[in-house]
């Protein structure tokens, strides 16, 4: 019986730690925020958001910077099929894809703390020209933004 129950806990947290991985390894879970969460105080948006995507390094230290992208996953989607398609820098045998249009957008730069989930981060918002790499007709890779 009791090696039953040590068999399900194992696969119980397998499943977790699987599930967990695909669902923050996806550009949408990790940069669209649409319609943008209406967090009760502004200045806390970054930090409530970072805690609740789970966003962090893979060595579990806090990011430097990450942004959010304040537009329907549909237009973002469009990005695959723009033709503003450019080399990469970096990463000689992949195109990037860029935006035809500027997209509103948060940025979080860390200001604080250096291990998730004690990271605190200050905000600003822009508006940018949004650089992907694309798994076909869909962004996989947030690569940045253009002024």
């Amino acid at each position: 019986m009791i090696i039953m129950v040590i068999i399900f806990l194992v696969l119980l947290f397998w499943e977790n730690e699987v599930n967990d991985e695909v669902v923050t390894s996806t550009l949408e879970h990790l940069h669209v925020d649409y319609p943008q969460n209406d967090v009760p105080v502004p200045a806390r948006y970054c930090n409530h958001m970072i805690i609740q995507r789970v966003i962090r390094e893979p060595d579990h230290t806090c990011k430097k910077e990450h942004v959010f992208i304040h537009e329907r996953p549909r237009k973002i989607n469009g990005i695959c099929t723009s033709p503003n398609k450019v080399a990469c820098q970096n990463l000689s045998a992949i195109f990037c894809f860029q935006s035809e249009t500027k997209f509103k957008m948060t940025v979080c730069q860390l200001t604080e703390g250096t291990r998730y989930p004690a990271c605190r981060y200050h905000y600003f918002t822009t508006e940018g020209f949004v650089l992907v790499t694309c798994d076909g007709l869909r962004p996989d890779t947030f690569l940045g933004y253009v002024k």
